[in-house]
């Protein structure tokens, strides 16, 4: 449910950005809204206070934010207030967020390693993910995970490769108890 409703919101800031030419400066308005409102946990609470009414929750919503951000931003987070759906608002960021970085064809991968990388390591497998998709650009998140023993977990959105010893061993695990069950 939450998927649904971050994507029905972020599609539909997705689609005023791209109908007023408007995506770049709106993804940098919801990347600062989005920094402010994780800097300031208190606002949260306000807006999240179930004997508060929407009414005042918009205009302090209105208050922080207006002539600071866009009326198409600021008229978003007065809908989600609006609708009862501000906790949901960092996901309708993400998904937002993620939607323009894929129009503009720029992948945000994920790489798990069991040790840390060195740099050369990490430049080749940024340039063979560049070769091998058909984004322009590659936003690199590296992670550490001893139990991987070795290999690589990369993740570009809901596509997963898995070249770890791990999941090698846990598949191989599975066959042979399997093996063990039919003999």
């Amino acid at each position: 449910m939450a998927k649904l409703v971050s994507k029905v919101y972020g599609d539909a800031l997705f689609e005023v950005g791209l109908e007023k030419a408007r995506l770049g400066e709106l993804e940098r308005e919801v990347l600062a809204v989005k920094q402010i409102l994780l800097q300031n946990p208190e606002f949260d609470q306000l807006m999240l206070h179930p004997k508060i009414d929407n009414d005042a929750k918009i205009k302090s919503m209105e208050s922080v934010f207006k002539g600071r951000i866009s009326d198409d931003c600021l008229g978003l987070l007065v809908i989600v207030v609006t609708k009862g759906r501000y906790k949901e608002l960092p996901r309708i960021f993400d998904y937002f967020i993620t939607r323009v970085k894929e129009y503009e064809k720029i992948g945000i991968a994920h790489v798990t390693s069991a040790v840390p990388l060195k740099d050369d390591w990490k430049k080749k497998i940024e340039a063979k993910l560049l070769e091998t998709t058909d984004y322009v650009k590659m936003e690199m998140e590296f992670h550490v995970d001893e139990s991987l023993i070795g290999g690589l977990i990369i993740r570009i959105g809901d596509r997963v490769v898995d070249s770890s010893i791990k999941s090698h061993l846990v598949d191989l695990t599975g066959k042979l108890t399997r093996i063990s069950l039919e003999a």
